[in-house]
């Protein structure tokens, strides 16, 4: 089962619900971080590391001396990540340009090119560090290398150590933009947390037409229920949205979140509420395959 937690816009509170329910499941819980640009899961679960992974894709290089400035592997690149300059008449002050954080990775530049002048060397993205939490949680979490522009690639290679015999429990990060999509999708179930305010409601609309689109069941958690107003409850009522969890705003669990502590240690009853969380995810899930 693959439940991933995602959220429209940021600071709703996405991370201390993913990290409450992998806590509450134990052992069956595999965690995996695909917040890769600002992972944060760590913090509350404090696994221990066992394996590094390094991610590496291949980037386009040229041989100068074999171009002949053709121009075919600019034409070639549906990104527009490469840009040849053509030489003078009679000289060999021609350039190629490549824009690494537009290219995709997808080779064709390589084998359009009739001089076989372009070549792929290895590029690090990132890395894949797996490990297992004091309370047997098993864990996997992405981190993209500072300076690198995309995100999707380590996504994925986060989402490979996906175990079909385990609860895995995917933290997503905000918003709706391609990384967002890369996680949730073929996801069993997308958990939204969101906020009472207009801004939460808003980016809730578009985290759920996202989830439509990808034909992914959905489900609601309203993080600080009693600060705001009804607008995000009526919306979920209109649309038929089960909210599955409302979590009121405390202080003290504000306080224990900025320690590093998790909710179900700050406050136990919590343990059980999650529990229930999962098993009113799982009867969606089954029912949904009826």
């Amino acid at each position: 089962m693959i439940i991933t937690v995602a959220s429209g816009k940021g600071g709703t509170g996405k991370t201390l619900v993913s990290t409450s329910l992998a806590l509450s499941l134990g052992k069956d819980a595999l965690f995996l971080d695909c917040d890769v640009e600002e992972p944060n899961g760590y913090i509350f679960l404090k696994p221990d590391i066992t394996e590094n992974i390094k991610i590496y894709l291949p980037q386009p290089g040229v041989d100068i001396e074999k171009c002949n400035f053709c121009g075919k592997c600019a034409s070639a690149c549906l990104f527009n990540a490469i840009a040849v300059i053509k030489p003078e008449t009679g000289k060999r002050n021609g350039n190629v340009l490549f824009f690494h954080e537009m290219c995709q990775s997808c080779g064709a530049c390589v084998l359009v090119c009739p001089q076989k002048a372009i070549y792929e060397k290895r590029s690090e993205k990132g890395e894949v560090e797996k490990g297992v939490t004091k309370n047997g949680v098993s864990f996997v979490q992405g981190r993209l290398k500072p300076s690198e522009a995309k995100s999707v690639p380590l996504v994925k290679a986060v989402k490979k150590h996906v175990n079909v015999n385990k609860i895995n429990i995917i933290d997503s990060s905000p918003g709706t933009s391609c990384p967002v999509v890369q996680t949730v999708k073929d996801s069993d179930f997308c958990l939204l947390v969101t906020e009472p305010t207009p801004f939460g409601l808003n980016d809730l609309r578009l985290a759920v037409e996202m989830t439509r689109v990808l034909a992914v069941p959905v489900g609601v958690v309203i993080n600080r229920f009693d600060i705001g107003d009804n607008s995000v409850q009526e919306y979920c009522l209109k649309e038929n949205l089960p909210v599955l969890l409302s979590i009121p705003f405390k202080k003290d669990i504000a306080v224990a979140y900025s320690k590093g502590i998790p909710l179900i240690e700050s406050f136990p009853e919590y343990r059980k509420i999650f529990k229930k969380l999962f098993k009113d995810i799982s009867d969606i899930i089954v029912q949904g395959k009826k």
